[in-house]
């Protein structure tokens, strides 16, 4: 069975996609995008299997 591991990043508007190449890149995949707690920006939730 798969285990994960989780980051939770919050999400610069001008620099979205940016952010989320990096973090790509690194091996992490987009699981959601929400709302700040505050209800202002965004907040990225990723996954990634562990080793």
């Amino acid at each position: 069975m798969a285990t994960w591991e989780y980051a939770t990043v919050p999400l610069i508007v001008h620099a979205t996609k940016a952010i989320l190449d990096q973090w790509g890149a690194d091996g992490w995949e987009l699981v959601q995008v929400v709302p700040g707690p505050s209800g202002q920006g965004l907040v990225a939730y990723l996954k990634r299997p562990t080793s």
